[in-house]
């Protein structure tokens, strides 16, 4: 079939696996053109098809030769419809890790589920052994609560009081004003369950529980924090009392950690384009201005650049690992240098549908968010029919 973008919104319905494919080999040249990582040998990625999970998979398989085990949630494809763009991410990841002789197995299921982390710890059993990177980097609206059945929502709200400032729609480059009601009773615990630190010590317990992790083992879950801009519909809002607990959490997972020497961290990266942040308001303004910037200053990062220098600069130095005052490893450290930030002030200022096609990069943003779906990729002829049935043959 001829596969095309096709937009509802702030969601693109269709995803190309050639493009998918294409993605995830240019992550993989990057990785290797950097040399090699004296890092993970045996890594579990819980979140494996997207993003900064996705880039963490494929920085520790072809940067350490890493076995690797993903688990995430994707849509496989039926005949005249795509699957998800992380299915095909997994398969290319997983064809790639093949051609080279590493380890490398999926799980496709709730990873919330007890059902899924009992099967993730059976594969672990037979065929690794024991895990010495655990990364965690799920990005769920919903979760079922493995306990206690219920179903909680995350949502994106400030707290107190409306939130207004400017926005842009990144489809039409329109910059408007928009408002954000605040949260209502639930909404901030609802997101702490989502997004907050619980299942990640659920993994965390029940690998150690069954003697799964390794001596000095490391774990890592991914954060954001952000400018003043932005605060309060992100750090200061619902969201960021998620953050917060999933930071809190590190230090309880470091504690339970210290028999076997184990260390538990949050990174702070950089603001990216997600089909998450696609759809915050105030944040595709913000992103367009910065990438602008940082591209002119040299510095731009998108995630693969972002988990080389945090496996090759920060985790695996053969050093202490460096941190905040707050224990975080920051990697966001060139978004929020002072400069960039006071020049991302003062062109928040001049924002306008007629200036920011000058003082942004909001066609750089387009393209970012294509590229989730595989569009706009060089190297692949979206003029050509292609198969959408592709498979992975790993999946347990």
């Amino acid at each position: 079939m001829i596969i095309e973008p096709r937009m509802r919104g702030f969601i693109c319905l269709t995803s190309h696996p050639k493009g998918c494919e294409q993605n995830v080999k240019n992550q993989i040249e990057y990785i290797k053109s950097k040399g090699a990582i004296n890092g993970p040998k045996k890594v579990l990625v819980i979140g494996a098809s997207t993003g900064f999970g996705l880039a963490s998979r494929i920085t520790a398989a072809f940067g350490s030769s890493a076995s690797t085990i993903g688990v995430f949630f994707e849509k496989p494809p039926v005949e005249g419809r795509p699957g998800s763009p992380g299915w095909y991410n997994s398969a290319a990841f997983e064809n790639e890790a093949q051609k080279a002789g590493l380890y490398a197995k999926s799980i496709n299921g709730d990873a919330f589920s007890n059902e899924i982390k009992k099967q993730t710890l059976d594969l672990i059993k037979a065929d690794l052994g024991q895990i010495d990177l655990v990364i965690y980097s799920l990005a769920s609206p919903v979760r079922v609560h493995p306990v206690t059945g219920v179903l909680h929502r995350s949502v994106l709200k400030p707290i107190g009081t409306t939130y207004t400032n400017k926005t842009v729609d990144f489809h039409t480059g329109i910059v408007s004003d928009i408002s954000i009601e605040p949260c209502q009773d639930g909404d901030i615990e609802n997101t702490v369950a989502v997004m907050g630190g619980e299942d990640w010590v659920m993994w965390i317990d029940a690998l150690k529980a069954e003697n799964l992790l390794a001596p000095g083992v490391t774990t890592v879950a991914y954060s954001y924090i952000g400018p003043s801009l932005t605060e309060a519909v992100y750090r200061k809002g619902t969201i960021g009392c998620a953050k917060d607990h999933l930071e809190a959490t590190a230090f309880a997972i470091k504690d339970s950690l210290k028999p076997i020497d184990g260390k538990a961290f949050v990174s702070v990266n950089k603001a990216l384009v997600t089909q998450a942040s696609s759809a915050i308001p105030v944040i595709p303004l913000y992103i367009s201005l910065l990438y602008k910037i940082m591209k002119e200053e040299g510095i731009h990062e998108g995630c693969i650049e972002q988990m080389q220098r945090l496996f090759h600069d920060r985790l695996y130095t053969g050093t202490a690992i460096p941190t905040d005052e707050k224990g975080r490893i920051r990697i966001d450290d060139w978004e929020m240098r002072a400069d960039v930030q006071e020049k991302i002030a003062t062109l928040w200022k001049q924002a306008t549908t007629d200036s920011l096609p000058q003082i942004g990069d909001l066609e750089g943003y387009r393209n970012d968010f294509l590229n989730l779906f595989g569009f706009e990729f060089e190297g692949v002829d979206y003029k050509a029919d292609v198969d959408e049935m592709v498979g992975i043959s790993s999946i347990v």
